[in-house]
């Protein structure tokens, strides 16, 4: 089946959660405009303070605006979006999850639906993604193993030798590289996924312990768990910013991403397992302390901003 041969009467829900991305989500909502599928768009802005709400109210009047007053943060804000759409939509067949700071290319979504009905075993088909010069964005993952925590600290390229950084050792997939054909992943980038509402009834939505971070990776395990497939499609591209939002709190973010890849350790590593990614978080984080005590010593980091890094790197290495 071709994209061109669908005809869906119910429209394809759509998930995003927003703070302080408002000149982004203005370019994602016009890039969802130029889908020739119906959809029903859902935006839950996380107490944003750069306008994007009026901008949403005012320039996109048929999105539906959720406004909680707070920062849900991406999991929770996520289902509450979902939630609101299947309540008021029960027909909706297919959610979108979408990040604020990408752009759908044409024809990715058709194409990414057109993957579901001719596959009726994947639960979750992500798109393409590619940086905003155009390169490819790597999106395609192995779930977490003590070698990757130990690649994410210790950099291929920078710490460890560069031919790591493209291997199966480091989560990545060949197939995203080499060719255009879909291909089986154990989870994608959260910044886009399509899945059935269904799997989501069947399932469960995200976790919401899950403040920020690995949210789709615990979430992709339990949708493998329950026996769904997942693929990458690369008929389907989507550009994507990454980091809009976590950038502006970077400190806080850095405890929240391995805070939450502690969370999903605890409940999916074997005891083994376990041992060696906290083995390589200590490490890491020791690494990162020395290098940020040298940066002090030559005058690359002030007194301040040294105490600030060092305080977070020994929190973090007790976690």
């Amino acid at each position: 089946m071709t994209t061109r041969m669908l005809d869906l009467q119910t429209p394809i829900g759509v998930a995003i959660v927003s703070y302080n991305t408002c000149a982004l989500l203005r370019a994602c909502l016009q890039s969802l405009q130029r889908c020739t599928l119906p959809l029903a768009i859902v935006v839950v802005d996380n107490g944003s303070r750069d306008q994007s709400p009026h901008m949403v109210r005012s320039e996109f009047p048929g999105v539906l605006l959720i406004e909680p007053g707070e920062n849900l943060g991406f999991a929770k804000g996520t289902n509450r979006g979902m939630q609101e759409l299947m309540a008021q939509l029960p027909e909706i067949q297919y959610m979108l999850m979408l990040n604020p700071d990408t752009e759908v290319h044409d024809g990715a979504i058709e194409a990414l639906v057109s993957f579901l009905v001719t596959h009726p075993r994947v639960a979750v088909v992500s798109p393409q993604l590619r940086n905003p010069d155009g390169t490819l964005q790597r999106a395609a993952f192995r779930f977490p193993t003590p070698a990757m925590t130990m690649f994410d600290l210790f950099p291929p390229g920078e710490v460890t030798p560069g031919r790591f950084y493209d291997s199966w050792w480091h989560g990545r997939y060949p197939e995203e590289q080499v060719g255009d054909q879909a291909f089986a992943i154990d989870h994608p980038l959260g910044a886009c996924m399509l899945t059935r509402v269904a799997v989501l009834n069947s399932v469960g939505m995200l976790d919401e312990t899950y403040f920020m971070y690995a949210e789709e990776v615990d979430w992709s395990r339990r949708v493998r768990a329950a026996g769904w497939a997942i693929w990458q499609e690369p008929a389907a591209v989507v550009m994507h910013v990454g980091g809009a939002s976590s950038q502006q709190f970077k400190a806080a973010m850095l405890t929240a991403l391995w805070q939450s890849r502690m969370r999903y350790w605890e409940r999916w590593a074997t005891p083994h397992e376990l041992w060696w990614h906290r083995f390589w978080l200590r490490a890491g984080m020791t690494r990162l302390h020395v290098r940020a005590w040298s940066y002090r010593v030559r005058g690359r980091l002030s007194p301040t901003e040294y105490a600030e890094q060092a305080r977070i790197y020994r929190s973090l290495a007790r976690l």
